[in-house]
């Protein structure tokens, strides 16, 4: 394609960056149109790649892995499309032609390796059950430095080998091993929610998930309209507790501005 050594080492780094950002410091999180941009400033040709980011974007408005679940990672398509596009000279639909069996392989990955990652946290929580401090710290590190490899591998693969050997792995891939993705893809959202509602005050609130449930389930009340539904509630229930704190405070200085003798007469 008409790539040099330092652009592929530069446009796979680019890849690592961006998912390792997206699992850790969340600085840029998954702003396709960014990525597009700088894999296009990388090959010369800022324009168009930030047009392709622009139009993968659009493609990615709604779509959020919500609890752990895997989606295309259209970032990395993002990168690999303006690649192509740039260094083959055939234009976006070229560039997209290769990048969406990319961002599809990528949320292989991403189940992968995060299978991969649940063992390492296995391992390190065992080394802190026995109190053996060192080998733990010495463990998480290689999740962190492992996640980012579901966007540089199939970005790499891309960019050196093309879309043929892509779909090729994709084709390889047997049954059982793509179903076994499938259903672990399944059950992370799951999971995931269910994490979340360990922290949430569901004690006190918790009749809010019946209401958000029969909003979506019976009312087929798209996300949006449940969303707004909850802010309104979280609206009135931050003016509500700041009246009675308001309240609170001004009797509590009325008591204070008590003399001892008005104390005496009370």
């Amino acid at each position: 394609m008409g790539l040099t050594i330092k652009e592929v080492i530069l446009i796979s780094l680019l890849a690592y960056v961006y998912s390792l950002d997206r699992h850790s410091t969340q600085i840029a999180g998954k702003i396709t149109i960014l990525y597009g941009a700088l894999a296009g400033l990388i090959l010369g040709d800022f324009k168009q790649g930030l047009e392709i980011g622009a139009t993968l974007q659009l493609m990615s408005l709604g779509v959020a892995n919500l609890g752990g679940a895997s989606m295309p990672d259209y970032p990395t398509a993002a990168i690999i499309s303006a690649t192509i596009a740039i260094t083959s000279g055939k234009g976006m639909a070229a560039g997209m032609a290769i990048g969406l069996p990319v961002g599809m392989l990528g949320m292989n990955f991403d189940v992968l390796i995060k299978l991969i990652n649940s063992a390492i946290a296995k391992r390190a929580q065992n080394f802190a059950h026995k109190k053996q401090f060192g080998k733990m710290t010495r463990t998480i590190p290689l999740a962190t430095i492992i996640y980012p490899l579901e966007s540089t591998i199939p970005v790499f693969i891309a960019i050196v080998f093309g879309k043929s050997v892509v779909q090729a792995i994709l084709n390889f891939m047997p049954q059982w091993f793509t179903v076994g993705l499938n259903v672990a893809g399944g059950m992370l959202p799951a999971v995931g929610f269910a994490m979340l509602l360990v922290y949430m005050p569901l004690k006190k609130y918790g009749y809010w998930l019946i209401v958000g449930f029969v909003a979506t389930a019976y009312l087929k009340m798209p996300v949006l309209g449940v969303a707004l539904l909850g802010a309104a509630a979280a609206i009135h229930l931050y003016l509500s507790l700041s009246s009675k704190n308001k309240v609170v405070a001004n009797t509590s200085n009325n008591v204070g501005n008590l003399s001892e003798e008005d104390m005496e007469d009370e």
